[in-house]
């Protein structure tokens, strides 16, 4: 198995931000908004739901989220300055200043009162994080009783060479910068074993988390 490599847990600088910006997310901000909102289910669309998105980055998965759902609100953190920058710019360019809500915030020591939000929303911020447990933790905390921790990041390979396989079928047309962003996130990525047992240690059902493609693995569970 190959061992999981850190990389930094902000990507804070102009370059890291306009390349993750510029990079094809689309598909797979759509597919994780077509997956919460499957999870979410049928609920009274008069009723606002709150929803928490922690590591928000450039803000892509709030917009898209708030294009195709107008009875919702996001409260989207990070804590790279730069990375807000743009998401300013991209929350002002989708007019959805009324619905999302930029902070810049450490995820592992949220500012939010216990219970705060219906949905608990994140895509990728568990690999940037030395101890994953201590975002998790603070995930459930600020997440209501009977709400949704909805939660998607990179599967960390079992060897190098799949490692660059997969920077190969999915960053092949991407600039150098953006290759080594992807691999090294992938080589900092946790393998479903180790997610399982972090959801175990914390007192939450390891049949919360599956994998869902080929390099992600998902959290998907009601609070209790």
């Amino acid at each position: 198995m190959l061992p999981r490599k850190l990389e930094p847990e902000v990507m804070d600088t102009k370059d890291e931000a306009i390349d993750y910006d510029a990079m094809n997310h689309g598909d797979v901000n759509r597919s994780f908004v077509d997956d919460f909102l499957f999870a979410v289910g049928d609920r009274d669309p008069n009723v606002m739901l709150s929803v928490l998105d922690l590591g928000t980055g450039t803000a892509q998965i709030p917009v898209e989220l708030c294009r195709r759902s107008i009875d919702c609100r996001v409260t989207a953190v990070d804590l790279a300055a730069e990375m807000l920058k743009v998401a300013k710019r991209n929350v002002a360019a989708a007019e959805l200043e009324d619905r999302i809500l930029l902070e810049q915030i450490d995820a592992k020591r949220l500012t939010y009162a216990d219970e705060s939000f219906d949905a608990v929303i994140s895509n990728s911020i568990v690999h940037h994080i030395p101890e994953p447990a201590s975002v998790v933790t603070e995930m459930l905390r600020v997440l209501r009783r009977g709400g949704l921790l909805f939660v998607r990041d990179l599967l960390r390979p079992a060897s190098i060479d799949h490692v660059a396989e997969l920077v190969e079928t999915y960053a092949s047309g991407a600039n150098t910068h953006q290759r080594q962003m992807f691999h090294d996130s992938l080589c900092a990525a946790l393998t479903l074993e180790e997610i399982q047992k972090l959801l175990a240690d914390l007192g939450a059902p390891t049949d919360w988390a599956s994998q869902t493609t080929d390099r992600h693995w998902t959290i998907c569970g009601r609070k209790s």
